[in-house]
């Protein structure tokens, strides 16, 4: 459902992310861990197509994110750790905003908005405007809006901003669900404790190069010392220099 080949990003003399290649399988809950800086961030906004690469390609289920922006953007949603809401429309605003954007019919509009409004807890504050939301209140509404057109491929950074550890449960718990229906997740966070229990595969990017793949008990099995991933992480990242 993801694929990168010889995926690249300069920023002048800075070489943010180097030659990635990477294939991420539909259904397959991802993480992509790393330091500050590490490049994670920006291989998001090159696979959204909100970054232009220097070099390489990227693939969203076949279709390519340069050349086939439109087609590619229909299938994916897309939750960014700061995310961007207007702030003079309500909830239920916001929601109809993003539904025209996706070209979706009213009836549809209508019973799957209110549903997901209810289902992120904020049903009952969809007539306020989103700049009295809390910050937690936002990255509902963003989880919300996210799922109104059923993507296919779902990219998260860093999603427990603002969150109390109830909503992070459930959400946690409603990206795996998603996955199982066949959704893929290619998620970004530094929340290690949290992905141990839902990685099918992590991969461990480091000054733009992509040290380490494979599924939890892999990276585990990576380390000199046994440890937790938070321990293994560190240990792997600072053989790198950090």
């Amino acid at each position: 459902m993801i694929r990168t080949e010889d995926l690249t990003k300069r920023f002048g003399e800075k070489l943010a992310v180097n030659a990635l290649d990477l294939v991420v399988e539909e259904g397959e809950f991802f993480c992509f861990l790393g330091p500050n800086g590490a490049g994670k961030t920006t291989t998001i906004k090159m696979l959204t197509g909100l970054l232009r690469p220097s070099a390489g390609r990227a693939f969203l289920a076949g279709l390519d994110i340069q050349q086939e922006p439109t087609a590619a953007k229909q299938i994916i949603g897309y939750i960014p750790d700061t995310p961007f809401l207007y702030e003079k429309l309500t909830g239920r605003e916001f929601m109809r905003f993003v539904a025209g954007l996706y070209r979706l019919p009213e009836e549809h509009l209508n019973g799957k908005s209110e549903a997901l409004l209810e289902l992120f807890e904020i049903r009952d504050v969809g007539d306020q405007l989103v700049e009295d939301y809390s910050h937690g209140m936002r990255q509902k509404l963003s989880f919300a809006s996210c799922f109104l057109h059923d993507p296919r491929i779902v990219v998260v950074d860093e999603p427990w901003v603002g969150l109390d550890p109830k909503n992070i449960r459930f959400v946690k718990e409603f990206l795996k669900q998603k996955t199982r229906e066949g959704v893929t997740v290619f998620m970004s966070t530094h929340s290690l404790s949290i992905i141990e229990n839902i990685a099918d595969r992590i991969g461990i990017i480091h000054r733009g190069n992509l040290l380490h793949l494979g599924s939890v008990g892999d990276i585990l099995a990576l380390a000199k010392n046994p440890g937790s991933l938070e321990d293994v992480f560190l240990e792997l990242t600072e053989e790198k220099g950090t």
